[in-house]
């Protein structure tokens, strides 16, 4: 059995005294006090998670951009340094390797922010795919990744001496200082509350965290884990590879035409969703409520008049809202909101109701 990988921060959430699980190959706190605890704390103050899992995979040298262009579904060649633009791998079949936020470093160089559990795949997925002069380099091992998520975020930042990071406007990031600590900083929230992501050399991740975690205190801060980040990012109705998203679902399924950048095209995996879109689409990613008492979890039968429609991605219980949600793959005249269907859980079929997302 393969041993987890731990990040650079095991000890500091031994000492406050998380509960560690398994996750993409690495062992991380899925909470430290209770999800409920940490989710309400970055949707009103801040939260603070150790997102170093995340995987790092950059772009050096004239035919960088080129290349990563090729692979990535938006057009980079028009993205200017500073920005940050989230995207999709694709297959040759339309599929979806993994969903990567991708910044624009320079003229001859960009990054990849990649999901833990591809870091790997990812790697021979470009390394198979772009010419061997072009200089890619996993840079997961060296690198650290914090998030700093919620509404007091800004101000937390500030008191550790990036008052800069406040100017950030919504997917742009700049370099700076965080606690006397060359950084990368970025502002996109996969939370769906205002926040920033923190890319630092491994090393100085627990000068920097423990600086957070000191200064944010007064501010509402808590330390979080894997728990409230998945309620954050379903109330925001976000996709998480693996659940949402995979190598068989095109991204057009997903509701993810907005960064399929068609009109474009040249990147692997274009022809075969624009054939999707011309074809159309017998089911899609939607977003719904139970009606009745209970839980929907990643699994869970949709259903409609008996028949087995589609199956629960993610779901679980909405801390905001008070109400169990979830996502699930119907068909295409399931979609509209107010729709109705069954979603079985523990052999009862609760009622279930298609709502706009996202939730919150």
């Amino acid at each position: 059995m393969t041993a987890l990988k731990r990040t650079p921060l095991y000890d500091a959430h031994q000492r406050l005294g998380a509960r560690m699980i398994e996750f993409g190959g690495f062992e991380l706190p899925v909470q430290y006090t209770s999800i409920r605890e940490e989710h309400c704390a970055v949707r009103e103050a801040a939260g603070l998670f150790d997102a170093s899992h995340m995987g790092r995979i950059e772009f050096e040298g004239a035919a960088a951009i080129a290349a990563a262009d090729g692979l990535f579904s938006r057009n980079l060649a028009g993205l200017e340094p500073g920005r940050v633009q989230y995207g999709l791998l694709c297959n040759e079949t339309g599929g979806v390797v993994d969903d990567i936020t991708c910044y624009r470093v320079s003229e001859e160089s960009v990054f990849w922010c990649v999901n833990a559990s591809n870091i790997e795949k990812d790697h021979r997925w470009i390394l198979d795919h772009v010419a061997s002069a072009t200089g890619v380099h996993n840079a997961s091992d060296e690198t650290g990744l914090l998030a700093l998520q919620g509404p007091a975020s800004a101000a937390i930042l500030s008191r550790v001496g990036a008052p800069d990071a406040a100017a950030l406007r919504r997917f742009r990031f700049a370099r700076m200082q965080v606690a006397d600590c060359p950084a990368f900083v970025s502002r996109t929230g996969y939370t769906g509350a205002d926040g920033f992501e923190i890319y630092l050399n491994s090393d100085n991740l627990p000068q920097v965290f423990e600086a957070l975690l000191g200064e944010g205190e007064p501010l509402g801060l808590l330390p979080a884990g894997l728990g409230a980040r998945d309620t954050l990012r379903l109330e925001a109705a976000l996709p998480l590879y693996g659940h949402e998203l995979d190598d068989e679902t095109s991204p057009l399924a997903a509701g993810l035409e907005r960064f399929v950048d068609l009109e474009v095209g040249g990147f692997i995996g274009a022809d075969a969703i624009a054939r999707d879109r011309d074809a159309g689409l017998d089911r899609r990613l939607v977003g719904f409520v139970l009606e009745e008492r209970g839980v929907a979890r990643a699994g869970c039968v949709v259903a409609r008049a008996g028949e087995t429609i589609g199956r629960v991605t993610s779901g679980g219980p909405s801390p905001t809202l008070g109400k169990s949600i979830g996502l699930a793959y119907v068909p295409v005249g399931v979609t509209e909101p107010g729709s109705g269907f069954q979603v079985v859980v523990r052999d009862r079929a609760l009622q279930a109701r298609v709502v706009e997302t996202p939730f919150v």
